[in-house]
């Protein structure tokens, strides 16, 4: 077993991958993030569940502005993958900066807007 501590030389094997991330979440618990401007936000959370594997749950809304005295009700979405469906998913994203950590790779795939830019 290899004790990879980069993801993306982890990237390069489905084991040391999975390995990376079961690693990552067992010291971590979740990753989360979020994107907010003037009229529209996102929070995310990823976590991992044994059965299950990544499940990254992402609220999306929109900011009032005005004093209208009601909000929209945020829209909450669930997805699952598996721990190689998402290195697969990134295998076949390409991230422009050499330097994208791991929570830009799970902001992209989240949908966040420019993740890789911020």
């Amino acid at each position: 077993m290899t004790n990879t501590t980069d993801w993306k030389t982890a990237l390069n094997s489905e084991k040391d991958f999975k390995n990376f991330i079961t690693d990552y979440f067992q010291k971590h618990e979740e990753l989360t993030g979020n994107y907010e401007n003037s009229s529209y936000y996102e929070y995310y959370t990823v976590r991992l569940d044994s059965r299950d594997g990544l499940i990254i749950t992402l609220t999306t809304g929109l900011n009032t502005t005005g004093n209208t005295g009601m909000s929209p009700i945020p829209f909450k979405d669930v997805e699952k993958l598996s721990i190689e469906q998402f290195r697969q998913l990134i295998l076949h994203k390409k991230f422009a900066d050499m330097h994208t950590s791991l929570t830009d790779v799970f902001k992209t795939v989240a949908g966040v807007p420019d993740a890789v830019n911020e």
